[in-house]
């Protein structure tokens, strides 16, 4: 069973320099709910239970997202902020709903491209409910400088994504991963920091967090 699924897991993260592998021994890391790490995963932090058969699973339930914004002193003016030399900026309200909208929409519709998960309508043997949720958000966004010039960012912001995949029935969590990202462009190329370029890059971050979960899901099927 432990090699079975050390194999799904290298089909379920590929893409890495090094292949995928469950700690094993008494060295292994294990969570306090008994979840072991993953060697190599594409993600920063994962871990699983080593002792559930994946494959039994071809449906999926959302089980709901958490936003956590991290605090930051509301700050209108751009110079001001320039000169204190600041890199965290306040989240408007608007701009919050916004954030949350894209990054739902990308993982519903890369979930609903699945080939081999169809969505359920409620819990089962056969059904995973995914959790998420962005914690720790940062803006790293000055307000808007009209008719200052351009502010060019390698970065528009970042946060912390936490994944879990649990049994429709028990609620066990059977796999979590933890994956801290900038919204950025490849190489840390500058941007124009306004509002098209802060939304495209935190759609992309988005996109990659949400494919990386449907070509892994699909992945166990295979």
């Amino acid at each position: 069973m432990r090699t079975l699924l050390s194999t799904v897991l290298i089909l379920m993260l590929a893409g890495c320099a090094q292949a995928p592998s469950i700690q094993q021994g008494p060295d292994a890391e294990v969570t306090f709910d008994g979840l072991v790490r993953i060697d190599h995963s594409q993600f920063s932090n994962a871990w699983i239970d080593p002792d559930v058969d994946l494959t039994q699973y071809n449906k999926i339930l959302a089980g709901g997202a958490e936003f956590e914004f991290r605090a930051v002193k509301n700050s209108t003016s751009a110079s001001t902020a320039r000169r204190n030399s600041e890199s965290e900026f306040w989240i408007s309200d608007k701009n919050k709903e916004s954030l949350k909208e894209i990054v739902t929409t990308a993982f519903r519709e890369e979930l609903q491209k699945s080939e081999k998960f169809t969505m359920a309508d409620g819990p089962g043997p056969d059904v995973l409910i995914i959790v998420g949720g962005l914690h720790d958000i940062v803006s790293r966004v000055p307000p808007d400088m009209i008719g200052r010039g351009e502010t060019y960012l390698s970065s528009v912001g970042e946060a912390t994504l936490i994944l879990e995949a649990r049994d429709s029935l028990s609620g066990e969590t059977i796999y979590r991963a933890i994956d801290r990202r900038s919204a950025e462009r490849a190489g840390g190329q500058m941007v124009v920091s306004n509002t098209v370029t802060s939304t495209s890059e935190v759609r992309r971050l988005a996109k990659r967090w949400a494919s990386r979960l449907r070509v892994g899901l699909d992945s166990i099927h295979e």
